[in-house]
């Protein structure tokens, strides 16, 4: 899958009279207490400089495709920022934008994500399968699950036995995926504590919020299957620069240069459905102070879809797993230092690699790979990638392009 490409920062003049002039509103509504200032010329020379600076960087980028494989696209170095400091006391998105950090999309072909998991899933069917005499097999509830993620791996987890092929009863058979928390459920958030400025209880609404991102680009049933993550989009600032309208975009029309797969999880209806009704999570978030008054949250979580072809109803349906590992890091910045909307967030920046997806479509949906079936795409040349093993970041591995994967 292909990252979306930076957007277009303005040709000559660092303040646009368009935004010149919104600025000059502002001022007036509110009685001229944070007018802007105009920078320099030394301001707008750096400006200049800065930007001629990110045009030469943009014009370098890549891509591939595969079978039962992993794909993680090239990442592209951190762009120094375009714009000189902020108009108020503080800067005005300075580095915010996801775009001008490094993100990378890195993609795994053996599956599709249809993982239509539910936020909270308070039952599950197989719970009571599971306790009938003869049912062990190491399925998913056999097993005790996992305590929470709280500091990196040392290592991938252990080969789980596995007596058969997954199936709708029980899609986790044979994945270390068993053991792990369901849903939203395995979200953990911190206790919040005031930092860099801001206070513990929008720090707390900070790590809420960014919860609630997860859940609804990752989790919610109508997302996965290809609808809009409205609820997600309405959490974030539209003062953020090109962040909402790049993703509405994305969503809208989606192509190589503008993927919304690199923050939303979606599925093909007439093509896959999720197995069941858990999509398994293992990760853990944390925060910390930024800048003055701004509070970064980092998220780290793979999520694990099991899934079915459409139409299919019966026990015996083939299940293939997609495999989707995703590191977020958002921002709530202090109306009173920041150009920003109170309450919002804005994302600072975002990598991801997906595992049993094809590579090289880029129609905004997961395409899984059937264990029944063949690819569609070209060989694998990647190198091959256990998609459990958590105990590497993502900027760790430099990997790019398609591999084989060695379970799902």
């Amino acid at each position: 899958m292909t990252a979306v490409q930076p957007p277009e920062h303005p040709d000559e003049s660092s303040i646009p009279d368009e935004q010149w002039e919104a600025f000059l509103r502002e001022a007036a509504e509110d009685g001229g207490r944070n007018a802007p200032k105009e920078p320099s010329a030394r301001a707008r020379m750096v400006a200049r400089r800065l930007r001629e600076q990110d045009e030469a960087e943009r014009e370098q980028a890549a891509e591939g495709s595969g079978r039962r494989r992993w794909r993680k696209r090239a990442s592209q170095p951190k762009p120094k920022p375009s714009l000189p400091p902020g108009w108020r006391t503080g800067p005005a998105w300075r580095e915010m934008n996801g775009r001008s950090s490094r993100r990378r999309t890195v993609g795994s072909v053996i599956g599709v994500v249809l993982a239509a998991a539910l936020a909270v899933v308070a039952v599950r069917p197989s719970l009571l399968l599971d306790r009938l005499p003869g049912h062990d097999h190491g399925s998913r509830t056999s097993a005790s699950t996992l305590p929470a993620e709280t500091a990196p791996p040392t290592g991938a987890p252990d080969a789980v036995d596995q007596a058969g092929p997954p199936t709708r009863k029980d899609p986790f058979l044979g994945s270390p995926a068993q053991r792990w928390a369901d849903g939203a459920d395995a979200i953990d958030v911190p206790q919040a504590k005031a930092v860099a400025g801001i206070s513990q209880e929008d720090v707390a609404l900070a790590l809420r919020r960014t919860k609630e991102f997860l859940v609804d680009t990752n989790l919610a049933p109508a997302v996965l299957r290809g609808g809009q993550p409205d609820a997600a989009l309405a959490l974030l600032d539209p003062r953020q620069p090109h962040t909402l309208p790049d993703l509405r975009r994305s969503l809208r029309t989606p192509d190589r240069d503008h993927d919304p797969l690199q923050l939303v999880t979606r599925f093909d209806p007439a093509q896959v459905a999720l197995a069941g009704d858990v999509v398994k999570v293992r990760g853990r978030m944390t925060f910390s102070a930024g800048d003055a008054g701004e509070v970064r949250v980092h998220a780290d979580y793979t999520f694990v879809y099991p899934l079915v072809r459409a139409g299919g109803k019966g026990d015996g349906d083939v299940v293939a797993r997609t495999i989707i590992r995703r590191d977020l890091t958002m921002v709530l910045l202090d109306p009173h230092k920041w150009i920003t909307t109170e309450g919002k967030l804005g994302i600072r920046s975002w990598d991801s690699e997906y595992y049993n997806s094809e590579c090289g479509v880029h129609d905004g949906y997961y395409h899984p790979v059937f264990p029944d079936s063949g690819p569609t795409g070209a060989p694998a040349t990647g190198p091959s990638a256990d998609p459990y093993d958590r105990s590497k970041t993502l900027a760790d591995d430099q990997h790019k392009g398609c591999g084989t994967v060695t379970r799902t």
